[in-house]
């Protein structure tokens, strides 16, 4: 048995005792012409998300206690939020994408023993969509620790907030951010198209290795797994065509996403922490557009950041409803309404 192989079958009892707690993919196309970066969102009940337009020039502060970090943010962005105490998902003017996904390994620092400033959990996607214009900025900012992140109960639930956090940019540029053993680790290369959950990012990548030797065209594991969903989402983001037309593009990438997705509404007793694909979004970084594609409605609509006055300093508000069923098609800028903006969640 070679080492490669003895990696896959130790990583992968891990994966079952651990379980995929909260699964979502995210996967990032690097095309000729287009950059395009798609994710998933799964989750096991309503996650009560709407999506946002929030301005530029916004103070904010970590919620996180009296010596959290605070900021005015440099960009606007549109994100969905998760249960609207939460940026769980966006995209910012300058074409920087960040997404939150979970992974129950996930171990933060001890913030009563450490004298960074902290930041809740909640603003941990929305501080880099604030800050930085390109992965590469992010990265050489993050790296010196500006702050640390602090996490608390779901709300409604009785779990840990365990997650970690995926950037990219309009050059295909892309970024992993995990917090291990309570210490911070980059993952920082243009090849890391794919992220799912469990298990940490560098055993997602030496289970991978397994599946690339035997060949996507002779046989993908097919489960809704973390690990399966990596290496299914890995054959297909290289195996679809990198000079389509931008229309064609999009389908491919909605095909890998799509393809990666758990069916609404699964429930199996072998695979309690499966969660059903609740929506997905789907960012193309260079033309501006961020997509919006619920499980329960039958149109995909999106946003044009392009016809976006992010200086004006309204947030403003499109609301989605229960399951994310309310019905918009095509361009839906006009359907924002300016509204107070939500309330990031503060550590208690």
């Amino acid at each position: 048995m070679n080492n490669i192989m003895k990696k896959v079958i130790f990583t992968a009892g891990l994966l079952v005792a651990a379980g995929a707690a909260m699964a979502c993919t995210r996967v990032v196309y690097l095309g000729e012409n287009e950059i395009i970066t798609a994710r998933s969102m799964d989750w096991k009940q309503d996650v009560g998300t709407d999506l946002w337009i929030l301005p530029n020039n916004v103070k904010r502060t970590g919620l996180a206690g009296p010596n959290s970090i605070q900021w005015t943010s440099k960009y606007g962005s549109v994100v969905a939020t998760g249960y609207d105490v939460s940026t769980t998902d966006g995209v910012n003017e300058k074409g920087l994408v960040a997404n939150l996904l979970w992974l129950v390994e996930s171990e933060y620092p001890d913030a009563k023993n450490n004298k960074k400033p902290p930041l809740s959990i909640s603003l941990w996607a929305q501080y880099v969509l604030d800050n930085y214009a390109t992965v590469d900025e992010a990265i050489k900012a993050l790296e010196k620790e500006p702050f640390i992140v602090v996490t608390d109960m779901v709300p409604g639930d009785k779990r840990l907030t365990t997650l970690h956090l995926s950037i990219s940019d309009a050059s295909g540029d892309s970024a992993i951010i995990e917090y291990i053993n309570g210490k911070q680790v980059i993952h920082h290369n243009r090849k890391y198209q794919v992220m799912t959950n469990s298990p940490i990012f560098d055993q997602q990548l030496a289970l991978n290795t397994y599946w690339q030797q035997i060949g996507g065209t002779v046989m993908l594991p097919g489960t809704n797994r973390a690990s399966d969903r990596f290496a299914r989402a890995s054959f297909y983001i290289d195996a679809i065509p990198k000079n389509a037309s931008h229309e064609h593009s999009l389908a491919s990438v909605f095909g890998v996403i799509r393809n990666v997705s758990v069916p609404f509404g699964l429930n199996t007793a072998e695979e309690p922490n499966i969660s059903s694909t609740r929506w997905r979004t789907v960012v193309d970084h260079k033309r501006g557009l961020y997509f919006f594609e619920s499980a329960v409605s039958p149109n995909t609509f999106w946003v044009d950041l392009k016809d976006i006055n992010f200086n004006d300093g309204k947030s403003k508000k499109l609301e989605l409803g229960k399951d994310q069923a309310i019905i918009y098609a095509g361009k839906a800028n006009s359907s924002f309404k300016v509204t107070k903006p939500f309330e990031f969640l503060g550590i208690k």
